[in-house]
Parts: C-alpha cells; structure tokens; sequence
C-alpha cells in the first residue's frame, strides 16, 4: 500500500556529493530528512588540491550544510561524527552517544586514505581527502620555501623536494599544481633563494600516469610534466615513508619533508562496522537498486560502496557516479514509498577528465571517448567543475580565483593558517645520522 512521503523518515549519513543530492532529491518530494556529518559544511573534494596550492580559497570549495537547506524545512542538519550502524533498526549511534533512527538509512561516509600499510605513511604523509588536510599541505608548502629561504643550506637535506604517491588523477593534478607553484610564483615571492633547486616527484607502481585514460593521453600528459620539472619515478613503489625520506621499491632513496598520499583510497572505516557485507577496498557490496545486501531499506553510496556497473566490475570511485547514485537512490526510496518499483541504477557516463597545472588538462568526453587536450581541455575542466559546485557564490568565487592565478601567475592563499603542520624538526634528521655513526663506531659482536 502506498504511503505518504511525508510521513516517512530518511537518515542519511555524510554530507558529500553522494549524500547531499540524495538529501535535496528527498528534500524536493518532502519526505523528512537528517543529515548527519562530523562536519557542518560540504567539501567539494575535486578542488582540495587547488586549497592545498593556494589556487583557491577556502570558501570555494566548502559551503555550511545549513546553508544549503535552508529553505528546505523537512531537513534536519546535525553535525555528529557517526560511530556505529545497525542495519537491522536503521539506527547510527554518534561518539556522543545520541542517535538517530529512520524507515530508511543512507550510508554516504565517503573514503579515507588507503596507506596499503606501508610503514609510516599515516604519520608522516600528507593525505588530500578532506579541508584538514589541504589546509595542513598547504602550510607545509609554504613553510619549506621559509626555511629554505632563512637556511639554504637546508637544500642539501631534501627540504624542497617533494613527493607525490599515486599517478592517478589526484596525484598528477597535484603534481601539476605544485610544479607551477614552484615555477611561476614562488621566485615572485623568495628574490634571494634558488627556488629551481625544488624538485616534485611522482612515484607510482604503474608504468604510465592517468592510467583510465588512453595511450595518446599518457605521453601528453607526461611530456607536460617533464615540461614543468616534475621527475616519474614509474614502475616503482614507496615502501617506507620515514620523517626525512621516503625508500622506494628499488631501495633508491629521496630526501624529503614532503610527501603527498594520492596513493589510493578505502572506504570510511564505519562501513566495516556495519555488519555488512563488504568486499574490495572495505567498501559496502550494493544489489543494482543500490540498497546494502539483505537490507532493502539500507542504500550505500559513492565512495563507500562497491555500485555493480554493466559489465559486473565496480564503478570507479567517481564524484559523477556518487552524485548520479545519491539522485537514483532518492528515487528508489520515492518509488518504495509510493508503491512502485524500484529501478537498477543505470550511470551515464559523461567521461573523465584531469587538470595537468596551467592551460594543461586532458579530458575523454563522452560514450565515444572523444579526447581533448590543452586549451580546450584546461576550459572544459573549469567548465565543468564550475558547473559542479554547488552555490551560484561559490561558482562566481572559483572563477574569479582561477582567473586571477591564471592571468597573474599568482596565489592568493599563500598563507601559512596551519603552524603545526608547517613545523619541521631538524633534530629528527640529525639524531638519526647520529645514531648510523655511533652503530658504525661501535664493536663488533662475538657472534
């Protein structure tokens, strides 16, 4: 029997691209809605790095969640960092102990970092999924041109080298965006320092950067980076990330205080904890409808879930895919709600694209895969990604930040707001050659 949806209630957990369209598809056939996030804002996460290279401002790339529902009276924002899941009630417990219960439940956490538990890498690597991060590279970034700048001899121990794990989308977008950092604004900023002794590194198992892409697309988007002074170090693996170093799979070693995660993501750990069943990259396995398997009240979206495509294999973890996949889960709970049948979730693939730094972008359009590079691409990129934020401000805001890094060659963000982060501690380094000279010094056993 068909019920009325506003009766109903929906709780949906994480505030992203997957969880905010499903959130304002609900919002628009007034069923009533509680959104629970840790944060009290969404991140539009394509443009971290763009923060992190001080291209844009914070606020064009987050926006308050209560903002964006305010004129939406059936959805509740609540800001609580979600400790556990009970499919079976469709209830989440926060860490502060309150909860919240709905006829249905939306799991949208989103990802975090996937280390591969390479030893010390959660300490010591800059991840790039959330503001937090951003903003912590982007002080780190500023604050080893300081040091170097006040001590150059501080070159010789690697404190403008840095490193960037992962040649997918993320990692080559971010080493494009330094590069230029280093190339066009950095001697603007610093006449008296040798910003052309900074080197960025890409180092990834793959032989080829933007791996999805075709074989034309990887040797352009190479020669870009070798262009911009990025050295590929391909084929290889990061096997330890040590305070002032990371070791590669061949046993080589760079000095660094800077290395970048783009090295691959897992799905958010409160998916494990769900009593659902999971499957490659911890993320949720879904049926076709989108709803957790066994519960069909239970959706698990985007970067959280493993969404079935056609041909069996999973959809890659994608901001289209969870914003198309939040907007048919909605759908679905209408149609359940009203009597209807729910619908196989059918994605439409308007093709990938990556931003290479300054002018420098490739993009593969469509079913056909027609290729773009260069100018054409750099503005298809700016197009879209303006398209896809989310405020009319906010896309005025990015536009106006990309016009003027564009025009300028400058960086209006270039602000050290995180000191911690920024801090490095020589004595690391040097306690650590003095520990190599005193087991050199010391006697050999009898053994």
């Amino acid at each position: 029997m068909a019920a009325d949806p506003r009766e109903t209630s929906v709780v949906v957990v994480g505030g992203g691209f997957a969880g905010l369209a499903c959130a304002k598809r609900l919002a628009k056939h007034h069923v009533h809605v509680t959104l629970v996030d840790k944060n009290n804002y969404n991140q539009f996460q394509p443009l971290l790095y763009q923060l992190a290279t001080a291209q844009v401002a914070l606020l064009d790339v987050a926006e308050p969640l209560r903002g964006v529902f305010r004129k939406h009276k059936t959805v509740d924002v609540k800001m609580a960092a979600v400790t556990r899941a009970d499919p079976e009630t469709r209830t989440v417990e926060c860490s502060d102990g309150t909860t919240f219960s709905g006829d249905y439940l939306v799991l949208a956490m989103g990802a975090q970092p996937n280390f591969f538990h390479t030893p010390g890498a959660d300490v010591h690597a800059f991840p790039l999924y959330s503001l937090e991060d951003a903003q912590r590279l982007r002080s780190r970034l500023f604050e080893i041109f300081e040091e170097a700048d006040r001590n150059p001899k501080l070159i010789d121990e690697g404190v403008l080298n840095i490193v960037v794990v992962g040649a997918g989308a993320t990692g080559v977008e971010t080493a494009g965006s330094v590069a230029d950092l280093i190339n066009h604004v950095m001697p603007g900023r610093f006449h008296d320092l040798a910003t052309s002794a900074a080197r960025v590194y890409v180092v990834d198992p793959a032989t080829v950067v933007l791996a999805p892409f075709s074989d034309r697309v990887h040797e352009y988007a190479e020669r870009v980076l070798k262009r911009k002074r990025v050295e590929l170090r391909l084929g290889l693996r990061v096997t330890n990330v040590a305070p002032d170093r990371v070791v590669l799979s061949d046993g080589t070693e760079i000095m660094t205080r800077t290395v970048i995660w783009a090295g691959g993501i897992a799905a958010a750990g409160l998916a494990a904890d769900a009593g659902l069943q999971c499957g490659a990259g911890g993320r949720i396995d879904v049926d076709d409808d989108l709803t957790a398997k066994g519960f069909p009240r239970v959706y698990a979206l985007g970067d959280v879930a493993n969404t079935p495509g056609p041909d069996g294999k999973p959809f890659p973890q994608l901001g289209s895919v969870a914003l198309q996949a939040g907007r048919w889960a909605a759908d679905n709970i209408v149609a359940d709600i009203e009597g209807g049948s729910r619908r196989p979730f059918h994605y439409r693939d308007k093709g990938i694209m990556a931003m290479i730094g300054t002018d420098a972008a490739v993009a593969e359009m469509g079913k056909r895969r027609r290729e773009l590079k260069g100018t054409f691409a750099f503005l298809a990129w700016l197009g879209v990604h303006a398209w896809l934020l989310d405020g009319f401000r906010q896309r005025v805001d990015a536009l106006r930040s990309w016009a003027w890094t564009y025009l300028s060659r400058s960086r209006a963000s270039s602000i050290i707001d995180r000191p911690s982060a920024a801090r490095i501690d020589w004595g690391e380094r040097r306690s650590h050659l003095t520990s190599m000279k005193e087991d050199a010094r010391a006697p050999a056993g009898d053994g």
